[in-house]
């Protein structure tokens, strides 16, 4: 193989790579709805919940950085930046470790994956990487992973969006839940307008998991559009921020 056929195929997979950035970060939101709403069943159903990073060290002698893309998983989001723990340990880099607890925004992520009985949503670089394989690069690959990535020209981010289209615009918990969410809120009405220590009212929590139901049912209770967390935000800057817009118009 030529160089000048190294440098083409090299372009093309840096540019496949940097698509699959993109498009992770546009997506994030789907994937946190997802978090949000397993860590309120009584038995969660995700095989995995993973966030890819990348670190940087300049090392003496080079002009550029090493860059290592890893895995965090444990993760919590505020709406502007998420918090995790550093699942792998690096290669070259000495500057992080396993089990550190890694504070990133969603513009400097690279990746996201989860996994619903073994089936994968999410993993655009994996996908990536999945697409100039072989037939059978793929299947071994799969097989490592224990995972069903499915056909990696159709990336899924959320259960079951082919047969139920719907649940790109909502989940369907956030519906399902709609009579209990309004009798606890109702007989809860301190929830409604509390502030935490960060200035999140439940407001601000169910806008970022993109939970129109329960947004409604809260402004029809009192709770105030206007109020802004300790960092300026208001529940409509993050619909706005997180692509939400089923319910930017319900918060203007």
């Amino acid at each position: 193989m030529s160089q000048d056929t190294k440098d083409i195929i090299y372009a093309e997979q840096n540019i496949k790579m940097k698509d699959a950035y993109s498009k992770a970060q546009d997506t994030f939101n789907y994937f946190w709805r997802e978090i949000y709403w397993d860590a309120k069943r009584v038995i969660p159903v995700h095989d995995l919940a993973l966030v890819k990073i990348p670190f940087q060290q300049m090392v003496e002698g080079r002009e550029e950085p090493i860059v290592e893309h890893m895995w965090i998983s444990e993760i919590e989001f505020d709406g502007e930046y998420i918090t995790g723990v550093l699942s792998n340990s690096p290669n070259r880099l000495t500057n992080v470790a396993e089990g550190d607890t890694i504070t990133r925004t969603v513009s400097e992520i690279s990746d996201w994956m989860l996994s619903i009985d073994r089936k994968t949503y999410g993993g655009y670089t994996i996908q990536a990487l999945r697409s100039d394989m072989t037939e059978e690069a793929r299947a071994k690959h799969d097989q490592a992973w224990g995972l069903d990535f499915g056909d990696y020209n159709t990336i899924l981010v959320a259960h079951l969006q082919v047969e139920e289209q719907e649940n790109l615009i909502e989940h369907p918990m956030s519906k399902i839940m709609e009579t209990p969410a309004r009798d606890y809120f109702s007989a809860n009405l301190d929830v409604v307008t509390a502030k935490d220590e960060n200035g999140v009212t439940r407001l601000h929590t169910e806008t970022i998991a993109g939970n129109k139901t329960a947004v409604e049912i809260l402004l029809e209770l009192g709770a105030d559009k206007t109020a802004k967390t300790n960092t300026g935000k208001t529940a409509l800057d993050f619909a706005i921020a997180l692509n939400w817009l089923h319910i930017i118009p319900v918060l203007r």
